[in-house]
C-alpha cells in the first residue's frame, strides 16, 4: 500500500499572508567578479551589480542583500541602492547631506591604498507591484577613486586578491 506523508503543503506563491514564518517565493542574484572604478561625484551604476525580479503578488516584499568589496584613495563617498532608478533604503537627506545606504569614505591607514573594505546592507522593499523590478547598486566619491573588487593600486603580486561583490533579491510572501 502506498502512502504520502508530509508536514505541510505550501502554495506555489509561498506561505499565505497571516501564516506564521513567511515564505521565500523566489531568489535571484548576481555575483560580480570583475572590477569597476569611478571618480564621479554623482552616484554611478556599478556595471553588472544589479538584479531584476518580477514579484508574483502585489502583497509581496522584496528583501535585498548587497555585499560590496571596495577600495578608495581620496575623501568621502557612499553607496546606494535604486529600484528602477529611484533610491531606496537610505537615510534622510538633510541640508547638503544626501541619502545613502552605506558610507564608503574616509582615508584608510594614512593613505594606504592597498586596503580593501566590505559594506554589507539589507533593504526590505515593499514595491506593491507585479511588474519586473530592477535593483541597482550605485557608488560615488567626493574625491579620489572608488574601485570595486580590487585595491586601488591593483598590483599584480601574490599578496593581492581580486574580490567579488553580490546583490541578492528574495521575494517574501506578504
Amino acid at each position: 500500500m502506498s502512502q504520502v506523508r508530509t508536514n505541510s503543503i505550501v502554495p506555489i506563491g509561498g506561505i499565505p499572508a497571516g501564516a506564521s514564518g513567511g515564505g521565500i517565493i523566489q531568489i535571484v542574484s548576481t555575483n560580480k567578479v570583475d572590477t569597476f572604478s569611478t571618480t564621479s561625484s554623482s552616484f554611478t551604476d556599478v556595471t553588472g551589480l544589479n538584479v531584476s525580479i518580477t514579484p508574483r503578488s502585489t502583497s509581496s516584499k522584496i528583501l535585498i542583500f548587497v555585499s560590496l568589496s571596495y577600495s578608495l584613495n581620496g575623501s568621502s563617498g557612499a553607496m546606494r541602492l535604486t529600484r528602477d532608478g529611484t533610491a531606496i533604503g537610505g537615510g534622510t537627506a538633510v541640508g547638503n547631506r544626501f541619502s545613502g545606504l552605506a558610507d564608503t569614505g574616509g582615508e584608510p591607514n594614512n593613505n594606504n591604498t592597498d586596503v580593501t573594505f566590505a559594506a554589507a546592507k539589507y533593504v526590505l522593499d515593499t514595491p506593491s507591484s507585479t511588474s519586473a523590478l530592477t535593483y541597482q547598486v550605485q557608488i560615488m566619491t567626493t574625491g579620489g577613486t572608488r574601485k570595486i573588487n580590487a585595491n586601488n593600486t591593483d598590483t599584480d603580486s601574490s599578496g593581492r586578491a581580486r574580490l567579488s561583490s553580490q546583490i541578492i533579491a528574495m521575494e517574501v510572501s506578504g
